[in-house]
């Protein structure tokens, strides 16, 4: 049964910076297209980057130019570096695999990790 893992999140200062990673069980990350997703209470959870197994990475237009992401497929581990945050970043973020085609997400989602942008 595949797992994610989601670390790195805290407490950072408006301005500030965080590195999340997430780190997955199983065969299938190298092969797959994987995504950092957000969620705040009583909203959606929100795309905000994806990444190919090749390395080409698209961002939510609400974090491009502040956010990088990138994968180690020899560690099974994926990346977000969050640069320039603000409050409105604050929320708990996942990552999943995704249908390249259908961005349907492939597995079950992990406890994801709090982000908190103070002023």
């Amino acid at each position: 049964q595949v797992q994610l893992v989601e670390s790195g999140g805290g407490l950072v200062q408006a301005g500030g910076s965080l590195r999340l990673s997430c780190t997955a069980s199983g065969r299938f990350f190298s092969s797959n297209m994987m995504g950092w997703y957000r969620q705040t209470p009583g909203k959606q959870r929100e795309l905000v980057a994806t990444i190919t197994s090749g390395g080409a990475t698209t961002y939510a237009d609400s974090v491009k130019g502040r956010f990088a992401t990138s994968r180690d497929n020899a560690k099974n581990t994926l990346y977000l570096q969050m640069d320039s945050l603000k409050l409105e970043d604050t929320a708990v973020y996942y990552c999943n695999a995704l249908n390249s085609r259908t961005n349907a997400v492939l597995y079950r989602w992990g406890q994801g990790t709090q982000v908190t942008v103070s002023s």
